[in-house]
C-alpha cells in the first residue's frame, strides 16, 4: 500500500438510480460520466492530476491536492446545474438525472488492488449518504445538491472567493456510525426544526416571561381600548330590574279603550305606581 497523500475528494451520486431498469441505468452513467468529465476539464484539472473510482451508481475522484480547489467549487457551481437543466429539458421522465455531490480533503492511500483507504475518505462517503442531503436534493427545484467537509469550508468556502458565495453555505451536523459529522450545505437546510442544522431559532419577544402579545383589533376577541371582557362584564353585581313607571302630564290617559281618571288605586301626582291592568275596565287581570 502506498503512503497516504493529502488528496481533494470529489463524490457524485445519481438520485434513485436503482428505481430505473437497465436501459435506463446504462443512460444515466453516460451522463454521470460526461457531467463529472466537463465539470473537471472546466476547473482546469488535467486528468493527469485524477484518479477514477467507479461505483455503479456513483463515481468518485481523487484529485491531486496541487489543483485548485476554488475553481473545483466554482465550476461545480456553475457548471453541474446547466449540465444537468440541459440534458433534462430534453429527457424523457424516466431518464432525469439528479445528482448529490460532496468535496471534502485528506489523506488517502492506495492499496495493491487499487483500493482506496482513509477515513477522510470515509467521513466523506458517509456525507454522500447522509439523509440531509438526500432530503435536501428532494426537496429542491434544483437537480444538484452539494455538500463541502469542515476543511473545504475553512480553507476555501468562508473567505469569498468569486463565484463560491460564502452566505450560501450553512453549517449542518449529520449522523454516522463513528458519531457526528460537521459540514456546509450550499442551499437551504431541509426539513426547518430538525436538531441536523446547527442555526440557532430565532426567540419571539416576551416568550421567556409567559407573557402572550395583544391581539390585533381586527382578530377574532379583541377588545377595544377601554371595554371589558364578556365575563368581566358579567361579574359586576347588577341592579335589581325596576318596575314600569308611566308619566302623564297632563289630560285623561286611555288604556285599551278604559279611561284613568278619578280617584284611582296607585295613582299620585299624575305618576301610575303598582299594578296596571290595560285592555280592561274591571278590575281582574288580563
Amino acid at each position: 500500500m502506498t503512503d497516504p497523500v493529502s488528496r481533494t475528494i470529489l463524490l457524485l451520486d445519481i438520485e434513485k438510480y436503482s428505481d430505473r431498469d437497465d436501459i435506463e441505468q446504462a443512460y444515466l452513467r453516460r451522463m454521470l460520466y460526461d457531467v463529472a468529465d466537463r465539470t473537471l476539464e472546466r476547473a482546469g484539472i488535467d486528468e493527469r492530476l485524477r484518479l477514477r473510482a467507479d461505483r455503479g451508481d456513483s463515481v468518485m475522484e481523487l484529485i491531486d491536492a496541487n489543483a485548485s480547489v476554488t475553481a473545483l467549487l466554482r465550476a461545480l457551481l456553475t457548471e453541474v446545474p446547466t449540465q444537468l437543466h440541459a440534458v433534462n429539458r430534453m429527457a424523457s421522465s424516466s431518464a432525469q438525472i439528479r445528482l448529490r455531490g460532496v468535496v471534502a480533503t485528506g489523506y488517502v492511500a492506495v492499496d495493491e488492488h487499487d483500493g482506496w483507504v482513509g477515513s477522510d475518505l470515509n467521513h466523506a462517503c458517509r456525507l454522500l449518504d447522509a439523509q440531509l442531503l438526500r432530503t435536501a436534493l428532494r426537496e429542491r427545484r434544483d437537480d444538484f445538491a452539494l455538500c463541502v467537509s469542515e476543511s473545504v469550508h475553512t480553507g476555501i468556502v468562508r473567505h469569498g472567493h468569486a463565484g463560491i458565495p460564502a452566505e450560501d453555505f450553512h453549517p449542518v451536523t449529520v449522523d454516522s456510525k463513528n458519531g457526528p459529522l460537521r459540514a456546509w450545505l450550499h442551499g437551504p437546510v431541509p426539513g426547518a426544526g430538525d436538531d441536523h442544522s446547527e442555526k440557532g431559532g430565532t426567540s419571539v419577544p416576551g416568550a421567556s416571561s409567559g407573557e402572550r402579545p395583544a391581539p390585533r383589533r381586527d382578530q377574532p376577541g379583541a377588545q377595544a381600548p377601554g371595554s371589558q371582557a364578556p365575563e368581566a362584564r358579567a361579574a359586576r353585581p347588577s341592579a335589581p330590574p325596576a318596575g314600569a313607571v308611566f308619566h302623564f302630564d297632563g289630560g285623561a290617559p286611555i288604556f285599551g279603550g278604559s279611561l284613568v281618571g278619578g280617584d284611582q288605586h296607585g295613582v299620585s301626582g299624575g305618576q301610575v305606581t303598582g299594578d296596571v291592568h290595560l285592555g280592561g275596565s274591571g278590575g281582574e287581570s288580563a
